[in-house]
């Protein structure tokens, strides 16, 4: 009997690409999903509206794995109040949700998977590189990502292996940031950000996904695990990295600082900003990177 593996936020960028790779080694796969159900073959789906804290307990009791994905896009809208709120509540909430039906039926599963972020350690830039050991901050990112990772360890309270992934900026063909930045590039428009000295920790989305398939399936694999690659690439050069990839040369000066503060606000730390992460914990379990140049990485994503 197939193992299943139930996503949350299966639907999203990175839960698409994840599915398809699940799929395609043999698991069965399960989707809570707020809205809809979609028709794809292979996947059940179910519904919860975490909002109110319903969901569907057969997706939780039907599930072998559980990998958590669930949570609003940081970048989407402007940091107010409200909007914090919002992305905190989105990763806690949704995990709470989970912890009570595992609690409730006393269902003992593999291994509870979540994703976090490297801005674990902050929106602050440095030389220093992060490991997984390294401090929290004490910023909005740095204090959100902390409470992803406690509602996580919710599940290791039951007694199930937990994972967290601290992921860095994913590259994926057609989504994410490059979705964002490739028809700016295009036309010739691309240039660096602010001083464009921050480090830009990166990984490929097929590497990101191959992350989670190895936490389901090395059971040597529990607490935290940074998801980048540490070559040092800054903003800038990525920006040349991306304008050569499509073509381009990057001639237009950085944009200043003080103007995307004043079109994002606050939120503007998570681009102004980074540190370098080191990935070698997953490489020291045997884990090996597909894409370890970012040149190639582009190539790849934009062919």
């Amino acid at each position: 009997m197939k193992q299943n593996v139930l996503i949350t936020g299966g639907t999203g960028f990175i839960g698409k690409k994840l599915t398809e790779i699940l799929l395609e080694r043999g698991f069965s796969v399960s989707i809570l999903t707020r809205n809809s159900k979609p028709n794809i073959e292979g996947v059940t789906y179910y519904i919860w509206d975490v909002s109110s804290q319903n969901i569907e307990e057969a997706a939780v009791l039907n599930a072998n794995y559980i990998i958590h994905l669930a949570g609003e896009n940081i970048a989407e809208k402007k940091w107010t109040a409200t909007r914090k709120t919002e992305i905190r509540d989105s990763r806690t909430q949704s995990a709470q949700l989970i912890y009570n039906v595992l609690k409730k039926h006393n269902k003992r599963i593999e291994a509870f998977v979540s994703a976090s972020g490297i801005g674990f350690y902050g929106a602050i830039n440095g030389e220093g590189i992060c490991t997984e050991n390294t401090l929290p901050a004490n910023d909005f990112i740095g204090v959100t990502c902390q409470e992803w990772e406690k509602s996580a360890d919710l599940m290791a309270g039951l007694g199930i292996r937990t994972v967290k992934i601290r992921t860095g900026l994913v590259l994926g063909k057609d989504e994410g940031i490059l979705k964002k930045l490739t028809p700016i590039f295009k036309r010739g428009l691309g240039s660096a950000l602010g001083s464009g000295k921050q480090y830009m920790p990166w990984i490929h989305i097929y590497d990101l996904c191959m992350m989670y398939i190895e936490a389901i399936e090395n059971d040597k694999m529990s607490g935290a695990y940074n998801a980048t690659i540490n070559d040092s690439t800054t903003n800038l050069s990525f920006s040349r990295a991306l304008a050569n990839s499509l073509g381009k040369t990057i001639w237009l000066p950085k944009v200043p600082a003080f103007l995307i503060r004043i079109g994002m606000g606050e939120m503007a730390d998570i681009v102004l900003t980074g540190r370098r992460v080191s990935s070698d914990k997953i490489k020291k379990l045997g884990f090996r990177f597909q894409f370890k140049n970012l040149k190639k990485a582009l190539k790849d994503c934009l062919k």
